[in-house]
């Protein structure tokens, strides 16, 4: 059995989800065109290549929407991703751009501190996440007013209130599509699409990231009890989901028509639960 046998199992309202879904990013490439003619779009997909993320990379291809889509190579990604990743460049119709650490950066740290240096201390952990994913990622969300992720309220506790529009950061607005979809919606679309996936999520590894910090999920463990499984729950993140972006470069950001679009959102979720 591979992880569509396993886990594609639409919920009841999978179709409002998905019209849901496609409506927010219809409306956030309406809200964040190119600066100026030729530029690029004010919004991009981070693309961890995992399942969620695959399926949002399809959406945007399928409704053929001005929406940018970026990958964090950080050269500690399995053979499996990589590959991945050369089948999405090769596939989409959005250029896919991918960003790299800094090349003397990770070897000095790498230098200093060894290669199995996110096994020595969380701080360490947490820096060689700042430099493989935290530095790339101000490079590619530099001049970006706007920018999608898959988290899924159900992908962990600290998750568990994701919402669909995050307009907590003032330097730039973060969309979660996916936040109120399941696992089992993730991969009934996929099934449905045809949407290629990391072979590795057929080997119980819900969560992809670096090699050295993911392994697969025994039955009953959680969907990220795989990702820096020797650290403490509430410290596990990278930093991309946890750190405010004010820092990174930004652009004002026009998001009355994704908070609009929301509103109308809602609204349709209340009226489906009253009938």
């Amino acid at each position: 059995m591979n992880a569509i046998d396993l886990n594609a199992r639409a919920s009841a309202n999978f179709a409002q989800k998905l019209a849901e879904t496609q409506a927010l990013l219809k409306q956030a490439a309406l809200d964040y065109p190119p600066a100026n003619p030729g530029a690029q779009p004010g919004v991009t997909l981070a693309c961890s290549l995992g399942a969620e993320d695959m399926v949002l990379a399809h959406l945007i291809n399928a409704l053929q929407l001005n929406i940018g889509i970026f990958v964090l190579e950080t050269g500690q990604l399995h053979t499996e991703t990589l590959a991945l990743l050369e089948r999405l460049k090769a596939t989409s119709r959005t250029p896919v751009q991918v960003f790299t650490p800094v090349k003397e950066a990770a070897i000095q740290f790498v230098k200093r501190e060894g290669v199995e240096a996110m096994y020595k201390s969380i701080s360490l952990r947490k820096t060689c996440c700042n430099i493989r994913k935290m530095e790339p990622l101000g490079r590619a969300l530099a001049g970006k007013a706007a920018w999608i992720t898959g988290l899924r309220r159900e992908q962990s506790g600290a998750r568990a209130d994701v919402p669909l529009i995050d307009t907590s950061d003032a330097s730039r607005t973060k969309l979660n599509p996916l936040a109120n979809w399941s696992w089992g919606d993730v991969w009934f679309y996929i099934s449905e699409n045809q949407v290629d996936y990391n072979p590795l999520h057929d080997r119980f590894y819900p969560s992809i990231g670096c090699a050295p910090c993911t392994r697969a999920v025994a039955t009953g463990e959680d969907f990220r009890a795989g990702r820096w499984w020797w650290e403490d729950e509430a410290a596990k993140e990278c930093g991309l989901h946890t750190s405010n972006t004010s820092a990174l470069p930004d652009r004002p950001e026009p998001v009355e028509g994704l908070r609009l679009c929301s509103k109308r959102l809602r609204q349709a979720q209340g009226d489906r639960s009253k009938a």
